[in-house]
């Protein structure tokens, strides 16, 4: 398997749901082709027709596993579906979300956008207690906690055990009757309100409101439970108040550029980033180029602010998947060349700027480098739009241990010269969240400065 496909972070999963259309599971569907940049690993539906609940989920993309034949036994006007990047070793169909099952509150699914940092401890005390898993997720911890509420409704049983949740998520639960959409009071990850026709949807991002035209209302606020029913939208926010922590990175790398996410257009904040970029870490060159496809919108502002022509001079191949198996080891220095090659006549002889989001390993990045230096490159200045990522994520996004960042065992200069570069210059955090339009006071900026909104498990933490 490619090596330099995992130097990068990568968002978990990406969740959609409509109540009240008749093509509740095909709109699901392209809500999912959508949000598939979020996770393209496993994707599933879990419908309703008002009694029965109906469900298809497996490993792949969207296109192949919800094909036309799997639609066709989705029924009902409602639906929610989820697609996923999965953490090594845990890659298999029983992960697959939604969940579904029935218990004394009637039938109940789920799917979930974040990370619940205690979830291993909850799982241990639920086994201890008698409680069968049938998946790793710590998704599932949920579902038990609410199939073991004794008193009231399904409802009131969500209500009491998100209530009790501590961590980052937006979540999605569907019922025969109802569709549940709720965003922890810290409002981590992203989730959007919006209407088509006279159904309800919701969504990590809009950008899958786009495609099938439907109006983006509001974003779903931190800490605020939306019931969806025949009688309309309920919003109440029943749970703790909490500092709003949302995630800086969703703006740098994970939202894609025509969606607004935290009521901002994230290809503004990207561009500005990149402005804010060239005023801190000027340099004389001749070309600035994007790592594509993430460090376009930074380089087109980069380039704007500074005056150095923008060309796009790397190419990038988007038929090569992260399951590519490599024939032998002989060719493992291809990674890069499979995913990325320069145009060479707009890169010899010229001074260059290389622009990305982030670098995380340093592997790839060096590879990038030498690439554009053997395409005739005369020097290589690589520019990050975000400061130097030195610390692990744990509310939702895969990223490596913290030894396994260059950021937190190299310097700036120790970095540039690893990968080869003639100078590096990161973003400031200051710079950063001036561009996305937060502050420190409303944001999570853990994995650049180590200070987490949260406690973190003993295990996660380690």
């Amino acid at each position: 398997m490619i090596e330099d496909v995992f130097d990068k972070f990568h968002e978990e999963c990406g969740i959609f749901g409509i109540f009240g259309h008749e093509e509740a599971a095909t709109l699901t569907q392209l809500g999912l082709f959508a949000l598939q940049h979020r996770g393209q690993e496993a994707c599933g539906i879990v419908s309703t027709d008002g009694r029965d609940f109906f469900e298809h989920r497996n490993n792949g993309l969207v296109a192949d596993v919800l094909n036309p034949h799997a639609l066709e036994k989705l029924h009902g006007t409602a639906a929610i579906g989820h697609t996923r990047y999965s953490t090594a070793g845990k890659n298999t169909i029983k992960e697959v979300q939604p969940f579904s099952v029935a218990c004394q509150h009637g039938k109940i699914a789920v799917c979930h956008n974040g990370n619940l940092p205690f979830a291993d401890a909850r799982r241990r005390e639920l086994e201890r207690e008698g409680a069968i898993f049938s998946s790793t997720s710590d998704t599932e911890t949920i579902l038990h906690g609410i199939a073991r509420v004794h008193e009231g409704s399904a409802l009131n049983a969500i209500r009491e055990v998100i209530a009790a949740t501590e961590g980052a998520f937006s979540l999605l639960f569907l019922t025969p009757e109802a569709m549940i959409a709720i965003r922890d009071p810290r409002g981590f990850r992203p989730l959007v309100l919006g209407k088509y026709k006279d159904a309800w949807c919701v969504a990590s991002e809009t950008c899958a409101f786009d495609l099938m035209d439907a109006e983006y209302v509001r974003e779903i606020a931190p800490g605020e439970m939306l019931v969806v029913t025949r009688d309309g939208v309920e919003s109440t926010f029943p749970f703790e108040k909490k500092p709003s922590a949302v995630c800086t990175f969703e703006h740098v790398y994970f939202s894609r550029p025509d969606s607004i996410v935290f009521g901002r257009s994230v290809n503004e904040s990207r561009h500005k980033m990149g402005k804010q970029l060239a005023l801190e870490h000027a340099v004389e060159a001749d070309i600035v180029v994007p790592v594509p496809d993430s460090g376009v919108a930074a380089a087109i502002g980069y380039s704007a602010q500074s005056g150095i022509n923008y060309r796009q001079a790397i190419i990038r191949n988007h038929y090569v998947g992260r399951t590519f198996i490599e024939p032998s080891q002989s060719i493992r220095s291809f990674g890069v060349r499979l995913k990325l090659n320069p145009i060479k006549d707009l890169i010899q002889g010229r001074r260059v700027v290389l622009v990305d989001d982030s670098i995380v390993r340093g592997t790839t990045s060096k590879k990038i480098v030498q690439m554009v230096r053997d395409a005739g490159a005369t020097e290589v200045h690589m520019r990050i739009s975000c400061p130097p990522t030195a610390h692990s994520c744990y509310y939702g996004v895969d990223t490596p241990h913290r030894k396994d960042l260059i950021a937190s065992r190299m310097s700036v200069e120790e970095t540039s010269r690893y990968i080869g570069a003639d100078s590096l210059g990161y973003l400031s955090l200051e710079g950063m969240l001036k561009a996305v339009g937060l502050d420190n006071d409303s944001s999570c900026t853990a994995c650049w400065t180590g200070k987490y909104p949260t406690l973190i498990a003993d295990a996660a933490a380690g």
